[in-house]
């Protein structure tokens, strides 16, 4: 049971960090879920105070990650049609299989969410749209960040006690 713990833990914290950059997994807290799993373990003691403020960590970027891209439109003069053909446009360029496409796909999602707001200022659109890709690229950053720092509290964990597991 130890092992299986520790590779879904493992798994969890790898999922965090692919969830940094998929709007649908949420990063940090999907990491956050695997140091907890480690934590699980009996091998492991179960260490409260990391817990409770990694997992406030995770919380709070989990809902700064909604209002991030917002301010950002919203700093360069953008609408709600623009957050949200930034959403769209990041879930299109997800799946296509271009390189960088959710880059590019927020970047025009949010231009054509603009222009479906109002048809005849392409400039206003250009900028909030530039507002747009640049709150997804800090919001992205911040959320890879803590994941990468999750996994390799981890690792740091596992190899702490990785005797005992093999």
């Amino acid at each position: 049971m130890e092992i299986f713990l520790l590779v879904v833990g493992f798994v969890f914290v790898c999922l965090g960090i692919i969830g940094s950059f998929l709007p649908i997994l949420p990063g940090p807290l999907t990491g956050w879920f695997g140091l907890l799993l480690l934590h699980t373990t009996s091998t492991i003691p179960m260490d409260w105070p990391f817990l409770g403020i990694t997992l406030a960590l995770a919380i709070i970027i989990f809902i700064l990650d909604y209002f991030i891209p917002a301010i950002g439109t919203k700093r360069f003069g953008g609408t709600k049609y623009g957050v949200y053909g930034t959403t769209i446009g990041l879930i299109i360029g997800l799946i296509s299989p271009i390189p960088f496409g959710m880059l590019l796909g927020a970047f025009c999602g949010a231009f054509i969410g603009e222009l479906i707001f109002d048809s005849k200022d392409t400039k206003r659109a250009l900028k909030a749209s530039f507002g747009a890709f640049l709150g997804f690229l800090a919001s992205t950053t911040i959320k890879f960040s803590i994941a990468v720092v999750y996994f390799i509290f981890f690792i740091i964990e596992f190899w702490e006690y990785k005797s005992i597991f093999f």
